[in-house]
Parts: C-alpha cells; sequence; structure tokens
C-alpha cells in the first residue's frame, strides 16, 4: 500500500514513495541540474639605492629569504588549526612588505622584467594567503597536515614562474620555500559508491538527488547510533543522484559535503558542511530525499559536528 507524506518546513524536499518493498541492488543514475603566535620578521627598515646591479640585487633578494624564513618554517610545523591561520596572516604580511620594499628599490635595465615580476608574484602569494580563516576550517575538516601542504603547493606555484625568471639570469631566490611534494591523486567514489555497509538488512530505500555543487556522502544512521558508525553511507557526486537500498531498522539521515574526498578518513578535506535531517525515517519506507535547499522544501536540516 502507498503512502504520501508532505512536510511543510526547512530546506530539503522528501517524499514517501511506498512502503514495504523487497530488496534490490543499489543504482546510481545521472540527476537534472535543479605556530601558535608566528609573527613577522620585517626586512631591514633602509631601502637600497639605486640602480641595483646584479650583485647588489642577489644582496636583496637574500634579505627577503632571510625575512621570510622563521614563517615558511612555522608552515611545515604547525599543528592546530589555529596556528595554521595565524602563520598565513603572518606570511601575508611579510610577503606584501617583500614586495613594496622591492617596489621602493630600482634596478639596472637587465632586471626590470624580473624585477616587475617577483613584485606581482610577491603580491599574489600573498593574496593567496589572505583567506586564513577557510584554511583554518579546511584543516578542521580535512587534517592540518593536508591544508598546510596544500597551502605550501599553492606558495610554490605563485612564485615558480618569478624564480624560473630569476635562475635564467643567474639570480638565486626561493631555496627556503617548503617542497611537500606532488598533490595526491584525485581518489573521488564513482556515484552511488557504497562506502560503509553494517548491520542487518530490510526492505527500506531512499533515492537521493544531490542538486548542489559539491559532492556529498549520505549516511544512514540507525536511530541512537553516532554518525560515525552509519549502517550505510553512500557517495553522491555533484549534480547527480543515486538509491539506497536494503535498509533495516528506523533510521536518521546524515550527509557531509566538500571537496577532495580522503578515502582514508572518510571525510571531504576542503569546503566541508555536516548536516542532519531533523526527522526519523521509519522501518522498510522508501523516500526521495532532494538535497538543494528550495523556500517550499518540507524537511528540516541541522548543522551538526564533523564526524
Amino acid at each position: 500500500m502507498k503512502r504520501f507524506c508532505v512536510l511543510w518546513a526547512g530546506v530539503a524536499v522528501l517524499g514517501l514513495v511506498a512502503g514495504c518493498g523487497g530488496p534490490a541492488e543499489d543504482d546510481a543514475s545521472g540527476a537534472p541540474s535543479t605556530p601558535a603566535g608566528a609573527s613577522s620578521s620585517a626586512p631591514a627598515s633602509s631601502t637600497p639605492t639605486g640602480p641595483l646591479g646584479t650583485a647588489a640585487y642577489q644582496a636583496e633578494l637574500t634579505k627577503i629569504e632571510q625575512s621570510l624564513a622563521k614563517d615558511l618554517r612555522s608552515l611545515t610545523r604547525v599543528r592546530t588549526a589555529e596556528a595554521l591561520a595565524q602563520t598565513m596572516t603572518s606570511l601575508a604580511e611579510s610577503l606584501n612588505t617583500a614586495s613594496s620594499r622591492l617596489a621602493d628599490s630600482t634596478v639596472t635595465s637587465r632586471l626590470i622584467a624580473v624585477h616587475e615580476l617577483l613584485q606581482d608574484s610577491l603580491g599574489t602569494a600573498a593574496v593567496s594567503l589572505a583567506d586564513s580563516d577557510r584554511a583554518e576550517l579546511n584543516a578542521r575538516c580535512g587534517g592540518v597536515a593536508y591544508t598546510s601542504q596544500k597551502v605550501q603547493r599553492t606558495l610554490r606555484a605563485d612564485l615558480k614562474s618569478a624564480i624560473a625568471a630569476l635562475t635564467k639570469l643567474k639570480l638565486k631566490f626561493g631555496a627556503t620555500l617548503p617542497d611537500p611534494g606532488p598533490a595526491p591523486d584525485n581518489e573521488r567514489p564513482d556515484n552511488g559508491e557504497i562506502l560503509v555497509r553494517e548491520g542487518d538488512s530490510g526492505t527500506g530505500r531512499i533515492k537521493v538527488t544531490n542538486g548542489t555543487a559539491n559532492d556529498v556522502a549520505i549516511s544512514v544512521v540507525n536511530d541512537g547510533d553516532p554518525p560515525s558508525e552509519p549502517h550505510v553511507m553512500m557517495f553522491v557526486q555533484a549534480n547527480k543522484a543515486a538509491t539506497i537500498t536494503r535498509i533495516g531498522g528506523t533510521y536518521r539521515i546524515y550527509y557531509k559535503s566538500g571537496t577532495d574526498w580522503n578515502p582514508e578518513r572518510g571525510q571531504f578535506s576542503a569546503g566541508c558542511s555536516f548536516q542532519k535531517f531533523d526527522r526519523t525515517f521509519g522501518r522498510n519506507e522508501s523516500w526521495q530525499v532532494n538535497l538543494e535547499p528550495t523556500v517550499d522544501g518540507n524537511a528540516s536540516t541541522t548543522e551538526v559536528e564533523a564526524y
């Protein structure tokens, strides 16, 4: 016998599709789009007279590297999200100071192009480090080491062209930049891939439509259990749909979204969000869930702690 339930609250659309049903296979389908306290060591306050030739310019580059060294070391040693944010802020200030110092200098014609490129690159690197609040949030879900290494790779990328141009002129710069190695391979699960299945099976099923721009890991959690111990967890890629079948017992639905899935941690590493539906779902029922927020949604959700 079919039943239908409408809940007029919240941000997600739920539809109770059917009552009891036999076991089915999990399926997936495309869906239409609907260190704490680190401080900056500023370069020497005096500005060199110019125009600077190659030897004098190399001396300036060495002073700049020395001024950045403390923050660069801290970036590889941070152990907390707060310390990472503080180090990024301090390093951004040091990079801006170095760029301003170079802007106050004049150089010989041979060095003009690389001189301007280095100023721009230092400024770009400072801007990349400016969003320390987001990095702090990412570190809380993806881990401090992972997030710090991502920041280090971005820093190297921002300065890469300037360092290459300096090297061609036999000028040395960038030796103190941390090198975390290549970024890990993208291990994004397939749409509809079942990441966890524990406990007894039943005849419940739920079709999940992810109408958002981020991937989602949706967890079916037996009522009373913590979200870190799901009955079933399924991966749903952005703007796609998938179905969980063979759900047993009364349960709650949790879901986490983000980017850069880490299979070892079972979490996203950046842009994380953690939510749960406020209602429970009955034994052997079939539901449709649309995760895209909408003003006429009929199911409320609540933000929860990372799991």
